[in-house]
């Protein structure tokens, strides 16, 4: 089974990646390069919602980029994240075919991925827009052979699977690809139409007449696809396949996976354009062909063993083997990447999404912590930092509690100097923490169920967020909550300016001292904690005066999210009032 890792990073938690095979990275896809997603909310049922970590009807906005993928560097960081949280799983890189793809195909394998899957733009979801549908992207051919061409000359391709996708139809497309350098392929809409599919183009209308892409219980009734229609297809498939191979003379599609020269031009094409139409240089052969493999023949190096986390499953075996909770410290570094993941992985194996009992794992480190630090942490483990750390701190975040303090005798003061950096807490579903300090850009980016405190972010804070709870406790940046759904944040606001900085597309601005004592109640007793945990100093005060805290502190609420708490609101009341008519 393989499980994608998409921008929107729904759902994606230490159980999520360690139940399947393969993970995949979706950097783009065929039928729309460079587009993000949204899934309206009338089409996310009480299922989706929960597979999702969101909120029943309300909108689902995926990002056009990853938020943690702006180099080849920041690719292979997430990864060896996902390496890490699931050492069984092989990783893949889902890239669009275009222009100049080898290159970046290139990278992507010098990042250490198990395999890259190059998408053509003939096939695609029919969810796209129609513009994207018919104009963008380019067919798989051309990216495919530009790819396998690019990594052969450079020997990387010996270390890569190549796969490939885009109205795949017969065992001649397939035929087609091995020769160009694919070994694996895929099949979509085909597949789709032996089911049922009369690709209408409206799957995000849920009104689909044939029941397969809609949540509406009675179109579903209609849905009339068997698996052994798919198995009936794949058999054709095979069929043809075999004999085209016959008819060049392979026993295995590995030893036709490369061989471009085997293909050419078809004769007798009556068309004034295909005289002057030159396909040799898809069809040619890198010199180096003849040194270099031209498929997957060596197992990538994620250099798991030298992870930090070998030691922190060491060390905590007995708490993995028996429940029972241990405390542990280490000092740590900056080239120590991704930490605690690993661990994470394995009380997910263990224990599923429920973890083990709080603090049943705590451990402490003392240093500058680097990328990815506490990604993926699931519930019944503690990471506490003394320190600072770099990017993509709480990555995924799964229960785990995550603290980051400033140690007592720096001269800096917290609130005043960033500790964390870039991209904390992206994607992350369940869990807490409490940072004693600033965080970089895009902090709780994608946020759909975890509880954050923080004493000041950067630009983009909350961007895309759909659930969960944030509170700012400092200066923010500029850009707040945009694409911001479900959840709520408070943000303490001194010199009321906040209302310039925050995006008010999609968000209301409320005084929290409007709101309702139960409400202020839940705010003050996340900064006590946040006090408790980090001895902040900014939290002393701020509570210390907290009549005039609660007039400068401002709550940011989703539109969309508050109408729907208002008709959560109105059902449960009628239900009060038509259960107390029963009664009487």
């Amino acid at each position: 089974m393989t499980k994608q890792i998409a921008s929107g990073r729904f759902g994606v938690t230490a159980e999520y990646c360690n139940r399947c095979e393969e993970l995949q990275i979706k950097v783009s896809q065929g039928a729309k390069p460079g587009e993000g997603g949204h899934l309206p909310g009338h089409k996310v049922n009480e299922q989706i919602a929960e597979m999702r970590h969101s909120t029943p009807g309300i909108s689902l906005i995926s990002p056009p980029p990853h938020h943690d993928i702006y180099s080849i560097e920041d690719l292979a960081q997430l990864i060896y994240d996902l390496k890490n949280v699931n050492p069984a799983a092989d990783i893949n890189v889902k890239l669009v075919s275009r222009a100049g793809i080898g290159t970046i195909a290139a990278g992507v394998s010098k990042g250490h991925a198990d395999a890259i899957l190059i998408s053509g733009g003939d096939g695609g979801t029919g969810a796209a827009p129609l513009s994207s549908i018919k104009y963008a992207g380019i067919p798989n051919e051309l990216g495919l052979s530009e790819t396998q061409q690019t990594l052969v000359k450079n020997d990387l391709r010996g270390r890569v699977r190549l796969q490939t996708d885009g109205q795949l139809r017969t065992g001649r497309d397939v035929a087609i690809a091995a020769l160009l350098g694919a070994e694996e392929y895929g099949f979509a809409t085909a597949a789709l139409v032996t089911v049922g599919c009369i690709m209408m183009r409206k799957c995000q209308k849920n009104n689909c007449p044939v029941g397969v892409a809609t949540q509406d219980p009675e179109l579903r009734k209609r849905y009339g696809g068997k698996p052994e229609h798919v198995i009936r297809y794949f058999r054709f498939i095979a069929d043809e396949l075999r004999a085209i191979m016959a008819e060049l003379g392979y026993r295995t599609v590995d030893d036709m996976v490369g061989c471009a020269d085997r293909l050419k031009l078809r004769d007798g094409i009556d068309h004034p354009k295909a005289a002057t139409l030159d396909l040799s240089k898809i069809f040619c052969l890198p010199e180096e062909a003849s040194r270099f493999a031209r498929r997957k023949v060596v197992d990538q190096n994620h250099d798991l063993e030298s992870a930090m986390d070998q030691t922190l499953l060491q060390d905590a075996a007995a708490a993995l083997d028996t429940g029972q909770p241990v405390q542990l410290a280490y000092p740590v570094r900056n080239v120590h990447r991704t930490v605690g993941t690993m661990l994470a992985g394995e009380v997910a194996r263990r224990y599923g999404q429920d973890g083990l009992p709080d603090n049943t794992i705590q451990l402490s480190f003392v240093g500058s912590a680097g990328q990815s630090f506490g990604a993926f942490a699931t519930r019944g483990m503690t990471l506490r930092l003394t320190g600072d750390a770099n990017d993509y701190l709480g990555k995924s975040l799964s229960g785990g509690r995550l603290i980051v303090q400033t140690p007592v005798d720096c001269a800096m003061r917290p609130e005043a100097n960033t500790v964390i950096g870039n991209v904390a807490f992206y994607g992350a579903t369940s869990g807490q923490a409490y940072i004693n300090g600033l965080a970089g850009e895009r902090f709780a980016i994608r946020n759909s169920g975890a509880t954050l405190v923080v004493e000041g972010v950067g630009n983009h804070g909350c961007e895309y967020m759909t659930g969960g709870t944030v509170v700012v406790l400092g200066e923010c940046g500029v850009n707040f909550a945009a694409g911001m759904s479900g959840g709520v944040a408070y943000v303490y606001d001194p010199t009321q300016d906040f209302d310039l900085k925050c995006n008010l597309e999609m968000v209301d601005l409320d005084p929290l001292m409007t709101r309702d004592a139960d409400e202020t109640e839940t705010v003050r007793a996340l900064i006590a904690e946040h006090v408790a945990q980090t001895d902040s100093q900014l939290g002393k005060d701020l509570l210390a005066d907290w009549a005039k805290t609660q007039q400068l502190m401002v709550r940011v609420m989703p539109i969309e999210y508050r109408r729907y708490l208002a008709r959560q609101g109105k059902e449960q009341t009628d239900a009060s009032r038509r259960t107390g008519a029963e009664v009487v």
